[in-house]
């Protein structure tokens, strides 16, 4: 592989007008495809073998024209001070209300708060609920517009209005401080570098290749029913492995040139060489991602191989588009350990010969390699603990900030009429097959009114057949506790005696039971697809260093990290710790897709710290080295590119936190501080500590096992045979062609 990569490298370097010439023309493709898709709608939140799924697949059939997965809203009233919604002048502007919304051509039904019983005990809070014929993100501005200026006239008539549902979903806001991530990886860059122009070409690609993934992904998502949350995340990983894979390489180069080397040389031995190991990384990272379909969610699967396609660009224009660029700069971009006159160079060091900090750091590490290793281990361990306490569940408008409209409904609603009415159970009784549908009916409302945790059971409504019904369950708690997950499996139990009874069907449904389901299958996903995604990582990792100790190392590092990770999100987003300071404004349960989301994503870019800095070892230790100096070489040549690479991805995810939205937030904390651990503790302490113990042993590989695997060749042992001659390849070139 390295052979080839050095080809590649070679003549994208000296093809640089072709080789940007296509990188361009795709951008403008994928630009222009973006430009005329036609917008996208919301992801549907279909979860396949589910029971809630069941039922609202029941729903669609025999209740035709209901919409069960259409838009809602809630058009909450509020009595000024003293006043009940009660009151003549508040019915007659509720009344209004009423009218205007149900003009929308969109509008299926709109039921008036004082015929439907939705008034509060007290008369100060009162509902009209809004049905539409299509989903949340897929209603049309006028709509959405009318839905607002109906709420308007009814503030301006002197009550509270608020609205909820998910109706007015909105793509989620990033704020600024994603820019400030940025500012942060150049400065990074700048400071690495020594160099303006160099650090300059792995924010430069790095955009380029989000630019494409993320404009191929808007010009597919109506096509693919693609939400906004999938190019959130695939810019979020895409912009960080797109800046990392390029700056690996551009150190490499310039190492390359401090050794004498010609520029173009040196940009394919840059390629073959730095560029295995960001093939191989990249390769870790695609398979977790992909990997997210295993869970079969179509809105995880979605985005996972999304993000997969942005990572596998970034791969390809680390490989091509930065020899070009450096064809480009020319004699601009310095050897290493040499500045840019802007910024200090030529200027005699103060100590010359003095061993940087990563040699220094791997040197003492070295010799005391137990007391890192137990230190680091129970640093991580520690911020584990709060992992053991973790409670899952998904976000609903309880969970948004206090500034949104839709959070205010949720806090009226609550007042009014109790914590459980924002998130009711919806029963379907499917009696097609029982003698007597109306006793069986009959029969289901009795029995869940018997049960802990009811507020209401609505009589039941059936259809025009007469053999399906629908009843409504008001919980006491609200919608994310734990009270009403148990609710829903007494309601599922009490359905087996009474189909038993009656031989009607219970179903329980609903965006309550439709979030435990999803919940509960992400849980029972997790450690098949924890082996998955952590064996195939294994098994490519033996390939890449013929080692069985250092693969086994690196996933039970990831592991260590991935857990103390988890700890930290419980410890913010569930306890509250620090949640002023990230501008979390709820605490709850921890979004049910992040344990195994961390899994996907952390353990592929925590491979690729694995494999830059352990190729570098392990190339030393194959070119004659021992061991524990192979640990220090692998530092001095690597730690510092690595330390700039874990700031410039923990600045990017970071600058998600600003996100509006719950779950790009703590996605974005999460993976930031994943990133820390992995990188400055697994990685910078754990992995030379244990490394220095193993010694030689943590590159045996047994004898038959050494036959059987390919040799890829990802420290560039083959490039040793290599001539070193400017004029090397015509002929490699029609060779690369050909291949």
């Amino acid at each position: 592989m390295a052979t080839f990569l050095y080809k590649l490298g070679r003549l994208a370097f000296r093809r640089r007008h072709f080789a940007a010439l296509i990188w361009v023309a795709l951008l403008t493709l994928a630009g222009v495809g973006a430009a005329s898709a036609p917008a996208a709608g919301n992801t549907s939140f279909s979860i396949p073998g589910t029971e809630a799924q069941k039922a609202f697949d029941l729903l669609e059939q025999r209740f035709p024209g209901m919409s069960a997965d259409g838009a809602t809203a809630r058009v909450v009233f509020k009595a000024p001070s003293g006043e009940k919604m009660t009151d003549a002048a508040h019915k007659a502007t509720v009344g209004k209300t009423v009218k205007e919304l149900k003009s929308g051509s969109e509008v299926v039904s709109v039921a008036d708060p004082y015929t439907g019983h939705a008034v509060s005990k007290d008369g100060t809070v009162a509902y009209a609920s809004v049905k539409y014929k299509v989903s949340g993100m897929e209603l049309e501005d006028p709509s959405r517009d009318a839905l607002k200026e109906a709420a308007q006239d009814a503030r301006d008539a002197g009550l509270t209005v608020e609205i909820g549902g998910d109706a007015l979903n909105a793509t989620p806001e990033t704020g600024s401080s994603e820019i400030i991530g940025i500012a942060i990886a150049a400065v990074v860059l700048v400071i690495t570098f020594g160099s303006l122009l160099a650090a300059g070409f792995p924010l430069l690609t790095a955009i380029i290749g989000v630019g494409i993934g993320v404009s191929t992904i808007t010009a597919l998502a109506s096509a693919l029913d693609l939400g906004t949350t999938t190019s959130t995340l695939a810019s979020m990983i895409g912009l960080a492995v797109g800046i990392d894979y390029a700056l690996f390489i551009v150190s490499r180069y310039r190492a390359e040139l401090a050794e004498g080397r010609d520029r173009e040389d040196a940009a394919g031995r840059a390629v073959g060489t730095a560029g295995s190991a960001v093939v191989f990384a990249g390769l870790t990272v695609v398979i977790a991602l992909v990997g997210l379909s295993v869970v079969n969610i179509p809105m995880l699967t979605k985005m996972g191989i999304a993000a997969a396609g942005t990572v596998a660009i970034a791969v390809l224009i680390a490989l091509t588009l930065i020899p070009a660029l450096l064809g480009y700069a020319g004699r601009r971009v310095k050897p290493a350990g040499e500045k840019s006159k802007l910024l200090g160079g030529g200027r005699t060091p103060k100590k010359p010969g003095r061993p940087n900090m990563g040699t220094r750091w791997a040197s003492f590490v070295v010799r005391r390699p137990v007391a890192v290793l137990l230190l680091g281990v129970i640093g991580l361990g520690a911020a584990a603990v709060p992992a053991t306490s973790l409670e899952l569940g998904l976000p609903d408008d309880g969970s948004q900030p206090v500034s949104t409209t839709q959070r205010r409904a949720y806090d009226l609603l609550s007042e009014g009429f109790g914590p459980g009415f924002n998130g009711p159970l919806m029963i379907v009784v499917d009696a097609k097959g029982s003698d007597d549908p109306k006793a069986a009916f009959t029969k289901v409302g009795d029995e869940i009114k018997g049960l802990k945790d009811v507020v209401t059971v609505t009589p039941a409504a059936p259809n025009k057949a007469g053999d399906t019904a629908t009843i409504t369950v008001v919980p006491d708690s609200k919608p994310s506790s734990t009270t009403t997950e148990d609710l829903v499996h007494a309601i599922r139990g009490k359905g087996a005696d009474i189909t038993s009874a009656t031989d009607a069907k219970v179903l329980v449904t609903g965006s309550t039971a439709m979030n435990i389901d999803v919940s509960q299958k992400l849980n029972d996903a997790l450690l098949p697809y924890l082996a998955l995604v952590v064996g195939l990582a294994f098994l490519l990792l033996i390939v890449v260093f013929r080692s069985i100790l250092v693969p086994l190392k690196a996933a039970l590092g990831f592991l260590l990290s991935v857990m103390a990770a988890l700890g930290a999100v419980v410890a913010v987003f569930q306890w509250g710790w620090l949640s002023g300071l990230m501008n979390v404004e709820e605490t709850g349960p921890v979004m049910s897709m992040m344990p195994i989301f961390m899994v996907g994503v952390v353990s592929g870019l925590a491979m690729d710290y694995e494999v830059f800095l352990v190729t570098r070892m392990r190339e030393a230790y194959v070119h004659g080295e021992k061991p524990n100096q192979a640990v220090v070489t692998g530092f001095k040549h690597g730690a510092r590119v690595v330390t700039a690479a874990a700031v410039i991805m923990i600045a990017v995810f970071s600058g998600f936190i600003g996100s509006s939205e719950s779950m790009v937030k703590m996605i974005g904390f999460g993976l930031a501080i994943a990133v820390l651990f992995d990188a400055f503790l697994v990685r910078m302490a754990i992995v030379p500590a244990v490394l220095a113990l193993l010694g030689k042993k943590a590159w045996w590989l047994p004898k038959w096992l050494d036959r059987v695997l390919p040799n890829v060749d990802v420290e560039g042992e083959g490039l040793l045979t290599e001539p070193d001659r400017r004029d090397a390849d015509p002929e490699g070139e029609r060779e690369l062609v050909r291949a």
